[in-house]
């Protein structure tokens, strides 16, 4: 292959990694997350909130991008539906949802009912609208756990036991995916997993978070590793962010550090196009660098909570939970940069026009998604 044919094949198939990731964001499928609760008279609740559209769409697991899904037209269609049309199409798929969910009491399957289906307004078409679904009904007498499951093409859940008193974290949180059961719920009583339960679901969830899901945080790092080439440049910076992100995330999870997400998310914009246009006017590691590194990955750590609060993050797994969360984020970041060394950096990175014709267009790419982000995260919130 010669220099001319270098050129193109390096910067398109790296420009294609940020079209991902500058599509794909809107389009994302989250795992939907039930909360189980019982009462004193042998009832329970199942509160689900989850993507309405895309359970209707047939679109599952197998499909990270719903604009990509067989379904994606008729999701689109399910997406500019008003709450009340949009829950009668959940009407008539609701015998066929019950079917798919599994909720066991020792060998007996209950056959919960729905009790309620709340959909927000319709909002900004361009992101998921998250629904709820309240299943409910009674225990068979002597029953002292359950076990949930669903259809494996309904897609991952995340079963949660909420705490004693509004606002209390969960006592029990755990991540499902295939299909697969959860482990026995107590009806009262403390759950208690051990270590490798606990880091092996906050390490996916973790991972996730940035592949495929973290698309902000995977533009930065992108940005992290276009400066320079030298692997010690890219090590300050990487050491300088993990070290920000981790002390925020901890500090958010503990209540002692509180940011509104609409202050936090266009700030990681903002970061992302700083990122961006500083690749442009230098090509080596400025001293100051490192410490910018650590203010925006103060940012991110505030972002990652986010996941964190959604999912619940029980006292009792707190430590475990946070380390396997925060490695879970490391590998995924690790990926990242993997990807974009094999992309371009392994064949390309002593060539003489390794700047000018990846580092510099693609910088200014990940900058104007940046700055576009910016701008659909303020002016057009």
């Amino acid at each position: 292959m010669n220099r001319r044919m270098l050129h193109p094949a390096a910067m398109l198939a790296l420009l294609a990694l940020l079209s991902l990731s500058a599509t794909a964001r809107a389009h994302e499928i989250r795992p939907a997350t039930a909360d189980v609760s019982f009462d004193r008279a042998g009832g329970y609740e199942v509160s689900i909130e989850l993507n309405l559209e895309a359970l209707l769409a047939g679109i599952g697991p197998a499909h990270s991008d719903t604009s990509e899904a067989p379904g994606a037209a008729e999701y689109a269609g399910f997406r500019s539906l008003p709450p009340g049309d949009l829950r009668r199409a959940f009407d008539g798929f609701s015998e066929q949802f019950l079917g798919g969910v599994m909720m066991s009491a020792g060998d007996t399957r209950l056959q919960p009912t729905v009790l309620d289906v709340q959909v927000p307004p319709v909002g900004d078409t361009g992101f998921p609208r998250l629904s709820r679904i309240v299943l409910g009904g009674t225990l068979p007498p002597g029953t002292t756990s359950v076990t949930w499951a669903w259809d494996a093409e309904f897609g991952p859940t995340v079963i949660r036991v909420p705490g004693p008193n509004e606002g209390d974290p969960p006592v029990f949180t755990e991540l499902l995916q295939n299909g697969v059961a959860s482990d026995s719920i107590p009806i009262a009583g403390q759950v208690r997993r051990n270590v490798y339960e606990i880091s092996r679901d906050y390490l996916v969830i973790g991972f996730t978070h940035i592949l495929p899901k973290g698309l902000d945080h995977i533009l930065f790092v992108i940005g992290l590793y276009l400066l320079s080439t030298r692997l010690s440049t890219l090590v300050w910076q990487v050491t300088s962010f993990t070290i920000a992100h981790t002390i925020t995330l901890a500090l958010a999870m503990l209540g002692i550090v509180s940011l509104s997400p609409s202050i936090v998310e266009p700030l990681i914009a903002a970061s992302i196009v700083y990122i961006g246009i500083e690749n442009t006017v230098t090509n080596r590691l400025q001293r100051w660098r490192p410490a910018i590194v650590f203010g925006f990955g103060l940012l991110h750590g505030l972002g990652f909570a986010g996941v964190l609060t959604d999912i619940g993050l029980a006292p009792a797994e707190f430590v475990t939970g946070l380390v396997a969360f925060n490695v879970g984020v490391e590998l995924g970041q690790l990926a990242v940069i993997a990807a974009c060394f094999l992309v371009a950096g392994l064949w390309f990175r002593h060539k003489d026009w390794y700047r000018s014709v990846i580092t510099n267009p693609a910088s200014v790419l990940i900058a104007a998604i940046g700055a576009w982000w910016f701008v659909e995260r303020t002016v057009l919130a």
